[in-house]
C-alpha cells in the first residue's frame, strides 16, 4: 500500500516532521510518501493562503495518481481543496481535521481543538459545522502561535499549547483534545502525558483511516458529486490543469 502524504505549504522541515509522524504509525507494509507542492505559500494561515495551495495540491494529486497511489491525506488542518482532490483520486482523500475530529468522537464524549493563530478559528469552525461535530465540539482554543513558530528551534511553542490544552480539560469540561495544525504532528503523545487525557493529531489519524479504507477495498465514489471531472479546456496560467486533456 502506498499512501501519499501531502503538506500543502511549501515549508520542507514541516514536510519532513509530518512524514516521520506519518511513518511511525503506518503498518508494515505501508509505503509513506511525504510531500510539498513546488508552488504556494510557506504557511497556511487564512482564507487566502488556502485557495493559493489548493492547485499545487491538485498537482501532487495528479502526480500520485500517475505513480499509483493508494490513497492521501491533506496534512492541513483547513482541508484545502478536500473535495476537489476526492473528484481527480481514485483511491480515498482524507483531510486532518476530518480524520481528527471523527477519531475524538470515538473516544470522547466532547473534544477541543487547540490551534495556532485566532485568526484561523473561523475555518476551523466551519469544519466543525461540516463534519457534523458541533454536538461534540467544546471550544476551538488559539494560542496566537504562527504556524512557523513551531519550526523554531527554541520556540516556547510546545509550552504554550500544553498550557493550553490544560485550560480545555478545566474550562471547557472537554475530554480529549484534537491538535488543530499539521505542525503539531510530533506533540500529541507527549502532550498526551503531560496532561493525562487524549490527544489527537490528524495526520497519525488519517494515515491509519486511509490504510483501514484501503484494506476494505473501498474506493472514492465516482458516481455523482465525486465523479472525475468534466472534460473542457482551461484558460491562461491554468491550461495544464484542464480535466481530460482538454
Amino acid at each position: 500500500m502506498k499512501i501519499k502524504v501531502i503538506n500543502p505549504n511549501t515549508t520542507e522541515s514541516m514536510t519532513e516532521k509530518i512524514g516521520a509522524a506519518a511513518r511511525g504509525v503506518a503498518a508494515q507494509g505501508t509505503t509513506i510518501v511525504a510531500t510539498s507542492p513546488a508552488m504556494g505559500p510557506v504557511s497556511i494561515e487564512g482564507h487566502y493562503d488556502e485557495a493559493v495551495s489548493v492547485l499545487g495540491l491538485l498537482e501532487e494529486i495528479r502526480t500520485g495518481e500517475a505513480d499509483g497511489c493508494d490513497g492521501y491525506v491533506i496534512a492541513c488542518f483547513g482541508d484545502p481543496g478536500l473535495l476537489a482532490a476526492r473528484e481527480i483520486a481514485r483511491g480515498p482523500v482524507l483531510g486532518i481535521a476530518e480524520a481528527a475530529m471523527h477519531a475524538a468522537s470515538m473516544i470522547a464524549a466532547g473534544f477541543t481543538i487547540v490551534t495556532t493563530l485566532e485568526r484561523t478559528r473561523g475555518i476551523a469552525r466551519q469544519l466543525v459545522e461540516a463534519y457534523g461535530m458541533a454536538r461534540l465540539c467544546r471550544n476551538i482554543r488559539a494560542t496566537d502561535l504562527a504556524v512557523l513558530d513551531l519550526e523554531r528551534e527554541g520556540s516556547a511553542a510546545r509550552i504554550t499549547i500544553v498550557e493550553e490544552c490544560r485550560r480545555a480539560l478545566k474550562e471547557d469540561h472537554a475530554d480529549a483534545i484534537v491538535l488543530g495544525c499539521a505542525g503539531m504532528a510530533d506533540l500529541s503523545a507527549e502532550i498526551a502525558r503531560e496532561i493525562g487525557a487524549p490527544v489527537v493529531e490528524g495526520v497519525t489519524a488519517a494515515v491509519k483511516l486511509v490504510e483501514a479504507l484501503v484494506g476494505l477495498g473501498l474506493q472514492t465514489s465516482k458516481i455523482g458529486e465525486l465523479a472525475f471531472p468534466l472534460p473542457k479546456a482551461y484558460r491562461g496560467a491554468v491550461r495544464g490543469f484542464a480535466p481530460g486533456g482538454a
